[in-house]
């Protein structure tokens, strides 16, 4: 999708609309798997290739693609803190 605004303004608008996810963290370098390897976190990068945006992302996809997502639920379903159990350590290889 083209798209006109400058990458400073795409990345306050991903800012803003992500403030309060706590596992979701915009980087504006580039990413890297180990750094969500064990985690819950899903990071993101945005970059601006012309009038394009490509948007990056990376999960653990054992942690925050599966168990991690159904912990996350179950927290927010019974009324717990929504990061109860989440808040995991990466270990970097």
């Amino acid at each position: 999708m083209s798209n006109s605004l400058k990458e400073e303004k795409l990345l306050e608008l991903f800012e803003e609309y992500y403030q309060d996810h706590p596992f979701i963290f915009l980087s504006k370098e580039p990413i890297f798997l180990k750094q969500v390897v064990n985690t819950n976190k899903c990071l993101i990068q945005i970059e601006k290739i012309g009038s394009k945006l490509v948007v990056h992302s990376i999960i653990d996809n054992l942690v925050k693609g599966a168990s991690g997502q159904a912990v996350q639920n179950m927290n927010l379903m019974f009324g717990l803190d929504e990061c109860a159990g989440l808040r995991l350590k990466a270990n970097y290889f």
